[in-house]
């Protein structure tokens, strides 16, 4: 079964050390599992404990992630040069944060903190109702400046997360349940001009929009019969949610024009374009549905050429490829010092 889903999964995107330079933890080649043929050159960035959502700034010469190390008791928001290294807080520290995303301006950080609820970090995950996501209610979305400092983005009740930025620096796509439902919203970059983009029900999430910014993939729950109505109502009230199923779409920036990519039964998510715009990198169980076994899997936005990149016995998700397109960034259970670690990874990519 290999080992179990990173914390990070059960929310919506330890001890962490980083050693200096481009440190792969082992030889590229023992790195790259076999069948890897789109890798090469495959080196490890962090090193212990939990390390996702690595992204990388409009220069590719930096990554913005989530950490939980030492003195934080959860997630905080880190930046790193892309070669490893030293970290820098970007967080406040205060409460739980997750889905960092550079601005345009490459010194701009976006990402959502808990932190104006309570300074603590709220409750780990319930599963006395099986496996759920906690939608903590105290995220807000937020832009730390280095010279500004933290300008607060949303101030409506309930969940606001999940924030990425156009390639085109005009707005930003997020997800709220500011009406009642998780639905995917976009505003400017200050927080202005509000736009709902889907209203169906159901969950609709990390959103990630197209290189030249006029479309949107993201993933998404649709309950289709009255008992999963019934049941994703119920947990919604308790800001939860069961990503049993979560299937790929992709529509226009504006939400128009909703189109399937994949509907397999599986858990798919953390889609993001190619740089070509026309194929997507994405995680998901499609091999092991019933398991923790994630790999990265490609696919065109039409829904054809479906073909499996990672095949490692556990754990690869929350892909994103560098500007140029010559390197994917990801997060792994591979090279695990201790069961359940992960950590940032970074490759050549081969087309």
């Amino acid at each position: 079964m290999g080992s179990p889903v990173p914390a990070f999964f059960l929310r919506p995107c330890v001890l962490a050390l980083l050693a200096p330079g481009l440190v792969s933890g082992g030889d590229a080649d023992t790195l790259r599992a076999a069948g890897e043929v789109h890798l090469r050159a495959v080196r490890q960035l962090t090193f212990g404990g939990e390390n996702a959502e690595a992204y990388f700034s409009p220069d590719g010469h930096e990554l913005v992630f989530q950490s939980t190390r030492a003195p934080y008791a959860c997630d905080q928001i880190f930046r790193m040069p892309v070669e490893g290294g030293d970290a820098r807080l970007v967080s406040n520290g205060k409460g739980r944060t997750t889905c960092a995303y550079f601005l345009p301006d490459g010194r701009s950080v976006l990402y959502a903190s808990t932190f104006l609820g309570s300074e603590d970090c709220p409750p780990p995950a319930d599963f006395s109702q099986g496996y759920v996501w906690s939608l903590f209610p105290d995220y807000d979305i937020f832009v730390r400046d280095e010279e500004d400092g933290l300008v607060r983005l949303t101030d409506t009740p309930g969940y606001d997360a999940e924030a990425t930025v156009s390639p085109s620096g005009d707005r930003i796509v997020f997800t709220s349940l500011r009406s009642g439902d998780l639905d995917l919203y976009s505003m400017n970059l200050d927080g202005t001009d509000v736009r709902r983009l889907t209203d169906r029900l159901g969950y609709d999430g990390g959103a990630f929009y197209s290189p030249d910014g006029k479309e949107i993939v993201f993933r998404a729950q649709v309950p289709s019969t009255e008992e999963e109505r019934k049941d994703y109502l119920d947990l919604l009230r308790q800001n939860r949610i069961r990503p049993g199923v979560l299937d790929l779409y992709v529509m226009n920036a504006d939400g128009s024009d909703r189109r399937t990519v994949l509907a397999n039964g599986a858990a798919n998510f953390a889609p993001y374009f190619f740089p070509d715009g026309e194929r997507i990198i994405f995680c998901s169980n499609l091999h092991n549905p019933d398991g923790r076994n994630f790999d990265l899997f490609m696919i065109r936005k039409d829904g054809t050429g479906l073909e499996q990149v990672t095949h490692h016995e556990a754990f690869d998700g929350f892909p994103m490829f560098s500007p140029d397109g010559k390197l994917l960034v990801f997060a792994s259970n591979r090279n695990q010092k201790e069961r359940g670690e992960t950590n940032v990874f970074l490759a050549e990519w081969r087309d």
